[in-house]
């Protein structure tokens, strides 16, 4: 499980009394949630006179066939980074290999270690961003972990005053709700890197990347066809980067923290950086691992988010979600983890777009598309919902054991539905 750093459950900002005028602090949370079993968090963020409310929720995947498989996912929620009340952190890390769970748990820990003792964060956060993934990168590749064939994704949001940097290195996922007249929208504030995606293809084609289906690997279609739709109808057999005279490594996403086998293919840890001027009309953001998008569009993940008022029964009702969605399609689950993090009190209605800056409201600002050259600023695209399968993650044995502390499991739906348990083991 990712740590949570910094709680404040015992330190809350000042808040207006409506009644009397006076100013009253606000009381901690001390009842956990009955099936999170977490307390709900706040933070604020003084500079701007606003608080972050959020919960998180991790749920051990389950795999008939290996029942003993560790939960690879983690997750990191550090508050006031470098020691300064404004400043924030979420992120999570979903490994993938056989070393998959210390890859993601060695990711989430050095990366924010790096970002908090950069003293160029405030000056320069994209460049911060940008160094503290490769440099963790290569302290990955130089530990005692084997990451050859492991790695994991890292979907990470850097909270700085009223501003949000969203860097995302594979296919989890970060998605923002945006308050529009009667309407609740979906923002993505990350796109997942696949194939699919067509700079992506070329990038890694231009590395020597074969890019197949297994379907076309093994033989059963045309490998000269280099079209496979979307991920809506073709996220069954979607399409990998082989190496050119070899069945290996088969990864369905082009950018990973690891991975040293892959990354001679342009499989890379350049992180896409993403940054939104917060305002009125935001009213929460999610950071989950694709074993919650699998299934589940921004746009349903968003609505059903929207009907709780505490981020603990939606991170509980999106998981639960997930995880029946997974039973009805497959045999399996994957790992889920998400947090919700909701906007509370935020009354400015955003500053004016620099030169630099595209002019959404309250879209997003501008993204980075990171590859070895990340200065490049273009109008992100919106992506909805994914369809993947993880031949690459169960195709490598999970045997190495590491012992983490998770949150409790959600309660699933009935035995009855689906033969499986009702309630699922703490990783």
């Amino acid at each position: 499980m990712g740590c949570v750093h910094g709680k404040c459950c015992t330190r809350y900002p000042s808040s207006s009394d409506g009644d009397s005028g006076r100013r009253r602090e606000k009381r901690p949370y001390k009842c956990k949630h009955i099936l999170t079993q977490r307390s709900l968090e706040l933070v604020p963020v003084p500079s701007h006179n606003f608080t972050l409310q959020f919960s998180v929720l991790t749920q051990h995947g389950y795999y008939p066939d290996t029942v003993e498989r560790e939960n690879q996912d983690s997750f990191c929620i550090k508050t006031q980074l470098q020691g300064n009340p404004d400043i924030h952190f979420f992120g999570v890390f979903d490994g993938h290999g056989q070393y998959g769970a210390e890859c993601s748990n060695f990711v989430k820990d050095r990366l924010v270690e790096r970002l908090a003792n950069d003293t160029t964060l405030l000056d320069d956060p994209l460049k911060a961003y940008n160094s503290a993934f490769l440099a963790t990168n290569s302290e990955l590749h130089d530990s005692e972990i084997d990451d050859t064939m492991s790695g994991t994704t890292a979907i990470t949001v850097l909270v700085v005053g009223d501003t949000l940097y969203v860097a995302n290195v594979g296919d989890s996922r970060a998605v923002i709700a945006v308050k529009d007249g009667d309407r609740i929208l979906a923002e993505d504030l990350s796109e997942d890197q696949t194939p699919f995606r067509k700079d992506e293809y070329e990038r890694v084609k231009l590395c020597g990347a074969r890019v197949l289906s297994v379907d076309q690997v093994e033989g059963l279609k045309d490998p000269n066809i280099q079209n496979w739709g979307d991920e809506y109808s073709q996220g069954g057999d979607p399409p990998r980067l082989w190496v050119p005279d070899g069945m290996y490594p088969g990864t369905a996403f082009t950018r990973s923290v690891g991975d040293s086998t892959a990354e001679k293919i342009g499989v890379i840890a350049v992180p896409e950086i993403s940054v939104v001027r917060l305002t009125r009309n935001h009213l929460f953001f999610v950071v989950a691992s694709d074993g919650v998008f699998e299934f589940l569009s921004s746009r349903t993940v968003v609505n059903m988010a929207a009907e709780y008022a505490d981020p603990r029964d939606a991170c509980a009702a999106i998981a639960g979600e997930s995880y029946k969605l997974w039973l009805d399609n497959e045999n399996r689950t994957d790992d889920i983890t998400i947090i919700i993090v909701q906007i509370k009190g935020l009354s400015n209605s955003g500053a004016s777009a620099t030169d630099n800056e595209v002019d959404c409201g309250p879209m997003l600002m501008k993204s980075i598309k990171g590859s070895f050259d990340t200065s490049s600023v273009s109008e992100p695209e919106e992506t909805y919902g994914s369809v993947r399968t993880d031949l690459y993650d169960t195709q490598q044995s999970c045997q190495h054991s590491v012992s983490m502390n998770r949150s409790a499991a959600i309660v699933v739906p009935s035995p009855m539905m689906h033969q499986r348990p009702s309630q699922l083991d703490v990783g």
